[in-house]
């Protein structure tokens, strides 16, 4: 159901920083905007828009707003993945092989270098494209500086002069190769120490033409690896403002498009419910609901939040359309689900196998972090297409009867019998079943921990770890800790639109 928000509570919470800032930050993402767009595409996850709820009216908008909003959404996205993502970096962009757009990029380049060998061939040379290449070096040469580099500005300016240039041609008294030495020594002086190695072997050709080539070549590298660079800097300023902005391009976003929160609203009135359904089994015998009782639980707007956010880790991504508040977040959160899957199925074959081992076994430190090592190691790809958890389950269950039988013997334990080894081995394929009862133990367990994770408001030290966890202990922190900051950075941005639909949804509740 579609939440039409009092959107002037909205926007009041989102002024806490200065408009000035605000524009800062907009003009620092947008600067940057053309050089990511692509990276953010290949990694963002598109939404899918189906089975919307229908309470929103339909309503017409023109290619103009539609251009708007997705301007709007890009410069959003790309301001929350330098944030979120430490390690965000423009790469240069591959076309794939025999793909139509590196065939006809390839003719086109192909026809230009042509082009400017004939020329260059004729008698005398003609200069015009080769001149409209130095001039094409020299903005991009300029474009590299930094306010301050004002001797290289002159420099670069002064040697690759197109006007004087072309005198020199018309007079046939221009040295190309003079000007390509000017240029590979000032890419040396500019370029980053990673690039050394490319500008050094332009040295080495001796041919016009292919000289070019490569020069372009490396300063296309150059200019991501200026756009790098870019982004580290503004990086801590958009550590600081990011919050209003992405919270201002939301604003702007749902006023084109009013139903923009109805997955949100769906998503939590659906953990509102699931909520308060697990809170009247546990308050009334037998799960029975008692209408009009004064004793009937409450929920608090937190407690609804954090446990749709822990929804979001055994999410249907194929079959149901993600809340649009997350959806920037979309990969990371799958990517936490995967892992707490593989953690839960390690978890499992770990409780039953010390379960049926001599006392004291999984006391030993080092026997228990080489099965756990063998055991992840045989589960690495769990979630490809070509893995059969059943097959792997049944070679786990043979490697880690030897493991025990090794470790036994080692400590003058009783040996470990043949009938423990099919009871364990048995145990171990069970765990395949979502069904199974100890993996699904381990599952609860697994969110149990995560919900009071959220609840204690991330502090250290870390919740203690439920029973049977510990020998993934670590693993499990490390999953809680992104989980969390993941959580905390979305709650911050989009809390005023969460507690005016929480609002609603909880009086009626």
């Amino acid at each position: 159901m579609s939440e039409n928000l009092d959107k002037s509570n909205v926007n009041e919470a989102g002024k806490s920083k200065s408009s000035d800032s605000e524009q800062g930050l907009e003009d620092a993402v947008e600067g940057a905007d053309e050089a990511l767009q692509k990276a953010i595409k290949s990694d963002s996850t598109s939404p899918q828009r189906v089975q919307r709820p229908h309470s929103s009216p339909p309503r017409f908008v023109t290619v103009e707003e539609l251009l708007e909003t997705a301007r709007g959404v890009t410069n959003m996205a790309l301001a929350h993945e330098i944030v979120v993502n430490g390690d965000f970096q423009i790469k240069p962009v591959e076309l794939p092989e025999n793909s139509l757009k590196k065939r006809v990029k390839d003719i086109v380049h192909k026809a230009f270098w042509d082009c400017l060998s004939a020329q260059l061939s004729e008698d005398p040379p003609a200069y015009d494209h080769a001149i409209k290449l130095v001039g094409e070096i020299k903005e991009t040469l300029l474009s590299f500086l930094l306010p301050g580099h004002t001797r290289l500005r002159n420099q670069i300016t002064e040697v690759l002069d197109l006007d004087l240039i072309k005198q020199e041609a018309e007079n046939g008294a221009l040295d190309i190769s003079k000007l390509a030495e000017f240029i590979i020594g000032m890419m040396g002086t500019l370029c980053a120490p990673a690039r050394d190695e490319e500008v050094k072997k332009l040295k080495d050709i001796k041919e016009i033409v292919p000289l070019f080539r490569e020069i372009f070549s490396v300063l296309d590298l150059m200019k991501v690896d200026m756009a790098n660079f870019a982004i580290s800097s503004i990086r801590p300023h958009l550590m600081q403002q990011s919050v209003e902005y992405e919270r201002k391009k939301f604003q702007e976003i749902l006023e084109r498009q009013p139903n923009s929160l109805d997955f949100v609203t769906q998503w939590l009135e659906e953990a509102s419910e699931d909520l308060m359904t697990q809170k009247y089994k546990h308050a009334l015998p037998g799960g029975k609901t008692a209408a009009g009782s004064e004793d009937m639980p409450r929920l608090s707007p937190v407690a609804v939040q954090n446990y749709a956010y822990l929804k979001l880790l055994k999410w249907d991504h194929l079959q149901k359309p993600f809340p649009e508040t997350v959806l920037m977040d979309q990969s990371r959160f799958h990517e936490l689900q995967l892992q707490l899957e593989q953690l839960t199925i390690l978890g499992a074959v770990l409780l039953v196998t010390f379960s049926m081992a001599a006392p004291g076994i999984s006391s030993q430190a080092d026997f228990a972090e080489k099965l756990k090592m063998i055991v992840k190691i045989l589960l690495t790809d769990m979630h490809l297409p070509s893995f059969h958890l059943k097959d792997v389950l049944t070679t786990i269950g043979e490697k880690v009867c030897l493991e025990v039988s090794s470790c036994l013997s080692l400590c003058g334990s009783s040996p470990f019998t043949t009938d423990k080894e099919t009871v364990l081995k048995g145990q171990i394929q069970a765990v395949a079943s979502p069904d199974d009862p100890i993996r699904r133990i381990m599952e609860s367990r697994i969110l149990t921990f995560l919900e009071t994770y959220l609840a204690s408001g991330h502090q250290k030290p870390l919740p203690t770890v439920p029973g049977g966890l510990s020998p993934v202990q670590r693993e499990l922190e490390e999953v809680a800790i992104k989980f969390a900051r993941l959580v905390n950075y979305n709650k911050m941005v989009f809390c005023p639109y969460y507690d005016a639909i929480l609002s609603k949804i909880l009086v009626r509740s």
